[in-house]
């Protein structure tokens, strides 16, 4: 896990999401963060950029990206069966600001 999805994970746990696995990895793609939210699973892209001088982080999911990540959700849903009622999928994005992140 790098920094900016160890950030991204302290920042979901503190709004009390519970962890389940990072960078789940299969041949077509990558999750980042996977996280469940009450009956909710959580499918997390963590964006990192250390300057907003190229674009903000988010502007850097792309939809090719987004097809992956839906990919890559479908076959851990597969893989692994939870009792879940929804499915989500966040972004979060991380800048460094004078005061923090």
């Amino acid at each position: 896990m790098n920094f900016g999805e160890e950030l991204a994970r302290e920042y979901l746990l503190s709004q009390g999401l519970q962890f389940l696995e990072a960078n789940f990895r299969l041949r077509f793609g990558e999750i980042d963060l996977i996280m469940q939210d009450g009956h909710t699973m959580v499918f997390v892209e963590v964006k990192y950029r250390s300057s907003e001088r190229y674009g903000t982080s988010i502007e850097q999911v792309t939809p090719a990206k987004i097809r992956k990540i839906r990919l890559v959700a479908a076959a851990f849903l597969q893989r692994y069966p939870r009792e879940v009622t929804h499915v989500r999928f966040d972004v979060v994005g991380i800048c460094p600001q004078n005061n923090g992140y």
